[in-house]
Parts: C-alpha cells; sequence; structure tokens
C-alpha cells in the first residue's frame, strides 16, 4: 500500500537575529542584556512547520558570518529544508532589536544597510525546489528593495504557474519602508495574486484605512482564541500560519468545508496562544499535542 508523501511548504523571504532584552518591559536604551534568538517571519513559519509534523523548506539570503551559519544551523536542527539558503560574501545576516514591553507587545530596530537578505537574487532562486511545493508562502520585507523584490515576484509567478497554492502574511513592519504609503502600495501590489491573507486588526486598519470590526474591510466568519498569560507574542502569528498551512497542505477542500476551517483554525489558535507563553519565536513554537491539549481543554 502506498502512502502519500508529506505535502512540501516552502517559505521566501528574510532570516535574521532578534535581540530580546533579558528583562520585560524595558527600552531598548534600558535593558542591560540581550537575548540572542533566531527570527524572521517566514523562516518561523517553516519552523512551525516541521515542529507540527509537517515538511517545509526556507528560500533565502544569510550572510556568510557566524550569525549566518547559525541560522542555517538552526533551520537543519529544526527538520526544515536549507538547499535553498544562499550565502552573501559581503553582506551582513540581519539584525533586529525588539523590545517587549509591559504588556508583551513588540517594538523594533532593525540593522540592515543592506542585509543580506536583502540581497537575493533572481539568478540564486532554487525553482526545483520551489516546484516541489504544495503551498508557497510570503510576506512582504522582501518586496521593499531590489534585488529581492525581483526576486520575490518571480517566485511567485513560478510558484502560479506551477499550480502551487499562494500564502501571503504582510507582517507590516513600518521602519523598514521609506514612508507609510509605500508600505501600504507596496504591500497592495501583489494583494490580489494571494490564494490566502493571514492579517492582524491592526494590519487591516492600516491597508484599508477602515474600521477592521466592519464586515466590508475584513473577514467572514470568527474563529475564538485561547486565554494564556503572554509572555512575548513574538511569533505567535508565525505559530498561527504555519499551523494552517500544515492542515491546507494536507486538504486543500477546507475552504469549501466551514466545519473542517473552523477546525484548522481553531488548532492554529491553539498554537499561536502556546507560542506567546514562552520568550522567543522558534524556541516557543508548539507541538501538535501541546496544540491539541489547549483546544481539548477548552472544549471540556
Amino acid at each position: 500500500m502506498t502512502t502519500n508523501p508529506t505535502p512540501m511548504i516552502v517559505t521566501f523571504g528574510e532570516m535574521l537575529i532578534d535581540f530580546v532584552p533579558d528583562v520585560a518591559g524595558v527600552s531598548l536604551a534600558e535593558s542591560r542584556g540581550f537575548i540572542k534568538a533566531p527570527g524572521g517571519a517566514p523562516a518561523n513559519v517553516a519552523c512551525a512547520i516541521t515542529k507540527l509534523g509537517g515538511k517545509s523548506a526556507f528560500i533565502g539570503k544569510v550572510g556568510d558570518d557566524e550569525f549566518g551559519h547559525m541560522l542555517v544551523d538552526i533551520l537543519k536542527k529544526n527538520g526544515v529544508n536549507s538547499e535553498g539558503v544562499c550565502y552573501d560574501p559581503h553582506a551582513r545576516t540581519a539584525l533586529a532589536f525588539v523590545t517587549l514591553k509591559k504588556n508583551g507587545e513588540r517594538e523594533f530596530m532593525f540593522y540592515r544597510n543592506p542585509s543580506a537578505d536583502m540581497l537575493l537574487k533572481e539568478s540564486e532562486l532554487n525553482m526545483g525546489l520551489l516546484k516541489q511545493a504544495k503551498v508557497f508562502h510570503y510576506g512582504s520585507i522582501s518586496l521593499i528593495s531590489e534585488p529581492c523584490r525581483s526576486a520575490h515576484l518571480t517566485a511567485m509567478k513560478a510558484a502560479r504557474e506551477a499550480g502551487i497554492l499562494l500564502s501571503y502574511d504582510p507582517n507590516v513592519r513600518l521602519p523598514l519602508w521609506p514612508s507609510s504609503d509605500a508600505a501600504r502600495d507596496g504591500i497592495k501590489s501583489i494583494w490580489k495574486d494571494a490564494d490566502f491573507i493571514k492579517v492582524s486588526d491592526d494590519e487591516v486598519a492600516f491597508l484599508t484605512e477602515g474600521d477592521p470590526e466592519k464586515e466590508d474591510v475584513g473577514f467572514r466568519g470568527r474563529v475564538p482564541g485561547f486565554s494564556v498569560k503572554a509572555v512575548d507574542t513574538t511569533g505567535a502569528g508565525d505559530a498561527f500560519v504555519g499551523s494552517f498551512l500544515v492542515s491546507v497542505a494536507k486538504d486543500t477542500s477546507i475552504f469549501d468545508k466551514e466545519e473542517k476551517l473552523r477546525e484548522a483554525l481553531a488548532f492554529a489558535n491553539a498554537c499561536g496562544a502556546i507560542c506567546t507563553t514562552q520568550k522567543g519565536a522558534i524556541p516557543a513554537l508548539p507541538s501538535t499535542s501541546d496544540a491539541l491539549a489547549l483546544v481539548k481543554s477548552k472544549a471540556n
């Protein structure tokens, strides 16, 4: 009896080092020490997928430096295919200093001038790997500057032509864009190409300049979340997306079956919630059993 191979999800974009204050609720200036954590939304999503028993690959570029090699090692340790990662001999791996405010929300300060992830060229895309995907997932940070923007658009086009589903998480990071208008225009420039898009209420408000609670601006249904003691919201959206993509890759018909879609979203909500209960993104990613336990506890 032949079993279907686990479908592959390929993520594309930035992987970087997050420096997080070792004490919550302080500004960057006040912080006396920082914890070094792997970050970058598309890479977090790739790790979230494997943690849940899915199959993923990451395509992007890091510096040929200690941090770049460390990040690729982390991908490998998490079972993510890293054949699509290139090293830049001249540019450094990107760094982000992330402050956690008292409520667990974040503020960012980036070091990318330019960083290796921004310099991925079309010619460096691993098209063979990309075309093995059932789902191709990306953000918007890779749209900010050339040559990465062209590489991103080429990868999207190739995926679309190969019949691969396109997943988009804009992850609005205003400090990285030249202006708010540039961010809005850049993020919306590929809006219609995606099969599904994940956005937060804040992002809906920013992108539409409307009220995210109004039906015509945003969603058409709700699945409740889970109440947990949040320590650090970094990576929560990526845990949610990774979980949802695992469900989609396994069964693309969930978009036509509301009950299945609600189940997948409840599980994804549980994954996002668990991720907030620990510092850092990748170390806090939940396993399937963790998420199922939370869903079950809520149901009882």
